[in-house]
């Protein structure tokens, strides 16, 4: 009696990787002078400018133990532009809210991450609120607005840009230097790199504690010069630029 082995190989399955769902998507003409807004509470903001004139907004939602369907994508719309928000959902209420009550739900429960992708129009300012996670703003058209606690900030473009995190670095790359009232670059832990025109000219108030503040431009310096900190004018002085951290450094530089 013959014996007729049988050899079993096993061969690895090719198992695709799911993709991303596009969970939220939102366009529309806007006019010259309004606002988009986004406010994000976990995940990248990243906006950047169309050549058309429709604004666009899409947002994937994410989690490895919450569950995203839960996570509202919020559209509002007044008299000043359109605000676009994720909503997490809250045990302490059960009425609808809205994003300017605010975004903040119950999180410890709900780990789900919005990664906002954003086009901005001309004449559209944009302005991007975040928590926990990056923004970015490339190429922007027109004046912006950043802000987050735990991520850095990046943002170039035509107009003007302000900006504020906590623990991250802010880059900042503006085309004009018309701002009024005071323009603020704030961190706690991260440095500050902020690009201006040539032939931009302000008033400067720098200061870090655990870092140093160097510069591009002439300034002519009021008071005593430090090493962690400089006032001063550019170019004649005028608008006000307030640049604080505390850990990292300061670095003024002079765009083209």
């Amino acid at each position: 009696m013959r014996l007729t082995s049988l050899v079993l190989l096993a061969l690895p399955l090719a198992v695709a990787a799911p993709l991303a769902a596009q969970d939220f998507r939102w366009h529309a003409a806007l006019a010259s002078g309004k606002t988009l807004e986004i406010r994000g509470i976990s995940g990248r903001i990243h906006a950047t400018r169309t050549s058309g004139t429709e604004a666009e907004v899409t947002a994937t939602k994410r989690a490895d133990r919450g569950d995203p369907r839960v996570v509202e994508i919020k559209m509002e719309e007044d008299a000043d532009g359109v605000t676009i928000c994720a909503m997490y959902p809250s045990r302490r209420t059960a009425q609808p809210r809205t994003c300017e009550e605010g975004t903040r739900g119950d999180m410890k429960e709900n780990d789900t991450e919005v990664a906002f992708e954003v086009r901005v129009p001309a004449g559209v300012r944009f302005v991007g609120t975040n928590v926990n996670g990056d923004v970015e703003g490339e190429d922007l058209p027109g004046d912006a607005i950043l802000s987050t606690v735990n991520g850095d900030i990046a943002v170039s473009g035509a107009g003007t840009a302000r900006a504020t995190t906590v623990n991250g670095s802010i880059k900042a790359r503006m085309g004009r230097a018309d701002w009024t009232g005071t323009l603020r670059l704030t961190t706690v832990n991260g440095g500050i790199k902020v690009t201006l025109p040539a032939e931009a000219a302000f008033t400067v108030e720098a200061s870090t504690v655990n870092g140093s503040v160097g510069s591009e431009f002439p300034i002519t310096v009021q008071g005593r010069m430090k090493p962690n900190a400089l006032r001063g004018t550019v170019g004649g002085g005028g608008r006000a630029l307030d640049l604080t951290t505390v850990n990292g450094s300061i670095d003024l530089v002079k765009g083209s």
